[in-house]
């Protein structure tokens, strides 16, 4: 009987294939890539033969070394929650945070771990958490006003999924002047860092010249300097820059989409064009991605049945501006215009929100405000927070 299969380099293939050169599994699994379920689906990183520590880049792109110093704090308590993160359960503390939420274990940890950091610093004048929206004072001889979601993603972060932390870091001299929030807007912000905590913690810092990314406790193949130490964080992106164009999106807020006629459009639009569907319930990964694949769109537009849940100060703000300063866009939601000119008025203050690539910020604007859009945004002049 005429084989009908044969085994090959491990592999049962039809007999067909048996009498011509046998090409890779990927290729005969639809040609020369792995497809939308490959590991390298829209990452072009390569391995670098050394990485900068955190102290050599530091010490070359930020100038100011009161920043510097509130930077090194930060990514310390970032350094701790990894750890609680590892070794904490996922329980129901019995307290409830300002809004009556029940909180978690790993809520209540971050965010002592956070409270720690700035009560301790002698650069940080006043704190705020998105747990208890209040200012509270710190060191009064300090510079700066220092806002934060601990932990982000509370609703996933049972699943295992990942969460992070969201820091906005302003002078306590701006808007008002009073405690350097009220009155003060996102573009105000010195810096802002993200932290993202899944099988690697990375952490994205906006510096003198651009957004860049630390690793935490990476393996030592990474870590070790000249010297023969290890550094616990090594730089692993530098200048992140945000394509003006995407095919990925991350929609939320899906409710919204049945009493505002242009999302549901602008939904109907991704799925039609055939865009990548990258969405996990949490702003922090489902921004982040932006930066990892140089490209991305999250939308959250708002209604009457469906309000604003996102704080401007915790959340949008620090996002906006390091997605800005990469050449990506924002929109308020509302006007159009950048989430980064919203005047903070309420340290609760909530807000819609789109931000990513900017063709597809405009689009955003076009489809669900109405709004004119004339061209495309296709440059970017450099952008620095102090400038």
């Amino acid at each position: 009987m005429l084989a009908l299969f044969v085994l090959c380099n491990g592999f049962v293939v039809p007999a067909r294939f048996a009498l011509q050169r046998v090409e890779p599994l990927a290729v005969y699994m639809g040609g020369d890539a792995y497809g939308a379920s490959g590991t390298s689906f829209y990452t072009t990183t390569e391995k670098q033969e050394s990485y900068d520590s955190l102290d050599t880049v530091l010490a070359a792109k930020c100038r100011d070394p009161e920043i510097l110093m509130v930077i090194k704090e930060q990514l310390d308590a970032c350094a701790k929650i990894t750890d609680a993160l590892r070794s904490t359960l996922v329980t129901v503390e019995g307290s409830a945070n300002t809004f009556g939420d029940a909180q978690l274990s790993v809520d209540v940890i971050a965010d002592q771990i956070m409270w720690d950091a700035v009560k301790s610093s002698a650069v940080v004048a006043w704190g705020a958490s998105e747990e208890e929206p209040e200012i509270k004072p710190c060191n009064p001889k300090g510079r700066f006003t220092v806002c934060w979601d601990p932990l982000d993603g509370s609703s996933i972060v049972d699943n295992n999924w990942a969460v992070g932390t969201m820091i906005g870091i302003w002078s306590k001299e701006s808007g008002s002047g009073t405690n350097g929030l009220i009155g003060a807007t996102g573009r105000d912000q010195v810096t802002a860092l993200i932290a993202l905590y899944g099988p690697r913690t990375t952490v994205l810092v906006g510096l003198d010249d651009g957004v860049y990314e630390f690793s935490y406790g990476c393996t030592p193949d990474g870590c070790q300097q000249p010297d023969g130490s290890f550094a616990p964080w090594i730089c692993s992106r530098k200048k992140i820059q945000i394509k003006p164009d995407t095919r990925v999106f991350s929609p939320a807020n899906m409710r919204a989409g049945n009493q505002v006629k242009g999302y549901k459009e602008l939904l109907s639009f991704y799925q039609d064009e055939g865009y990548t569907l990258r969405y996990t319930g949490g702003l922090v990964p489902d921004v982040y991605q932006q930066f990892t694949k140089n490209m991305g769109i999250f939308t959250n537009p708002t209604s009457k049945e469906s309000p604003a849940k996102l704080r401007l100060a915790f959340e949008a703000s620090p996002f906006g501006l390091l997605v800005e300063m990469a050449g990506g866009k924002t929109s308020d939601g509302v006007s159009g215009g950048s989430v980064l000119d919203v005047k903070i008025n309420t340290v609760d203050q909530r807000t819609p929100l789109c931000i990513g690539s900017a063709n597809e910020v405009d689009r955003f604007n076009k489809m669900v405000l109405g709004m004119k859009v004339t061209a495309p945004t296709v440059s970017f002049p450099s952008f620095s927070p102090r400038e």
